[in-house]
């Protein structure tokens, strides 16, 4: 049987994302302009708009449609951000967010999903995403670099201090944190002079970031 994946995109806009609160008009076009059935491993090329956490090699999910969009939403980029991404994973939230800011910056663990993300990146005609290969919890260093926007695509029991220290005054983070099965979206500001504050934005579940998990604590 042959998808209509642009009436599948449509449908996934108007019936999942826009029921789950997302108005914003650019987010709402870019989501309903991006293929994303190209950046979903072949053999769930058909689900690509389904209201599900698509698997991914090395363990990863593709996050699902209405969380992507409620992510994208609450950065609230207006074309001139320079945004960092911390997991790349299919490539699929990179091209978005370099649609709607200035440019981004991705940082990914596993060179299998960096080489792919690039290559299809090229494929829709994206140039304002860079992708590399490289581990944010300890070993990425941006150097002077700092970032107007944020998205943490993995989970995390706790934001690292670290992640806050690239954000520009005024700079939002967006992250997924907690303890599984109940982990809390979060937007993060950095209001300037080391003050951050913290909207809390709802609930989900997202595999965690590598070294980014937990803690687990025994108990004799």
């Amino acid at each position: 049987m042959t998808i209509n994946f642009e009436q599948a995109r449509k449908n996934m806009v108007k019936n999942q994302v826009r029921a789950w609160e997302v108005l914003e008009p650019r987010v709402l076009a870019i989501l309903d302009r991006i293929p994303r059935e190209l950046f979903v491993p072949a053999p769930y090329a058909a689900l690509a708009y389904a209201d599900l956490a698509l698997p991914l090699e090395h363990g990863e999910k593709m996050i699902k449609p209405v969380v992507e969009g409620r992510a994208l939403q609450a950065l609230a980029l207006d074309g001139n951000e320079s945004v960092l991404e911390i997991g790349t994973g299919s490539g699929y939230l990179t091209a978005c967010l370099a649609e709607l800011g200035r440019e981004v910056l991705s940082v990914e663990l596993h060179q299998d999903f960096v080489t792919r993300a690039r290559q299809h990146l090229a494929a829709i005609g994206n140039s304002h995403a860079e992708v590399v290969c490289s581990e944010a919890v300890h070993d990425f260093d941006p150097g002077s670099r700092r970032f107007d926007a944020i998205l943490v695509g993995g989970a995390v029991a706790d934001i690292p201090e670290r992640f806050l220290s690239w954000l520009n005054p005024g700079g939002r983070l967006f992250a997924v944190r907690g303890v599984e099965p109940v982990m809390h979206a979060v937007l993060i500001r950095n209001s300037g002079s080391a003050r951050f504050t913290e909207q809390p934005l709802f609930e989900t579940d997202l595999p965690y970031l590598a070294h980014a998990a937990a803690v687990a604590h025994f108990e004799l």
